[in-house]
């Protein structure tokens, strides 16, 4: 069985990590999730999350680095982490979610997290709070995330995943 990536993002600006509320399918509407979707065939996982992001929030964002691991969604869909950093635009629910919220590193227990993203959301926490303790220190940089907001690791999806993650339809990426 082919294996296709769905990649998510942990879109952070200013220290913050931006988290998304399901608005579909219904039994995950009202969870928190960080965006992305799947890559289409012959786009990378780094150019996949560029469009995802766009796509769904309408900002312009820079991939940065992989978080390690992966998480099975379901049969034939795999989930990979990356950090991004917002290069330009102000994030509004465009496309799966009917709010945002950015959260710092102590407000990430504050929603409601899907399962699956559990795990690299705990890691953007842990990047959040180094990346801060480098600025407070005088660092500029800590594990892959900045605290001006150049990266945290988190997941991602949109309702194509998270609907596969639950058993129901989902759409193209």
């Amino acid at each position: 069985m082919t294996v296709r990536v769905v990649v998510g993002g942990a879109l952070c600006h200013d220290g913050r990590l931006l988290a998304a509320r399901r608005s579909a399918p219904p039994e995950l509407a009202g969870r928190w999730e960080l965006p992305g979707g799947k890559a289409e065939p012959g786009e990378s996982v780094p150019e996949a999350l560029v469009r995802e992001l766009r796509e769904e929030l309408g900002v312009e964002a820079e991939p940065l680095e992989r978080i390690p691991g992966e998480w099975p969604l379901k049969p034939g869909l795999v989930l990979h982490v990356w950090t991004a950093r917002l290069v330009s635009g102000e994030p509004a629910p465009l496309e799966d979610h009917d709010e945002l919220r950015w959260l710092g590193p102590e407000e990430l227990h504050s929603v409601d997290w899907l399962d699956q993203d559990r795990p690299a959301v705990a890691e953007a926490g842990r990047r959040l709070r180094a990346a801060a303790r480098a600025a407070a220190g005088g660092g500029a940089h800590a594990g892959g995330a900045a605290a001006d907001g150049p990266a945290a690791g988190g997941s991602g999806g949109r309702s194509d995943r998270r609907a596969a993650a639950a058993g129901g339809a989902g759409g193209g990426a």
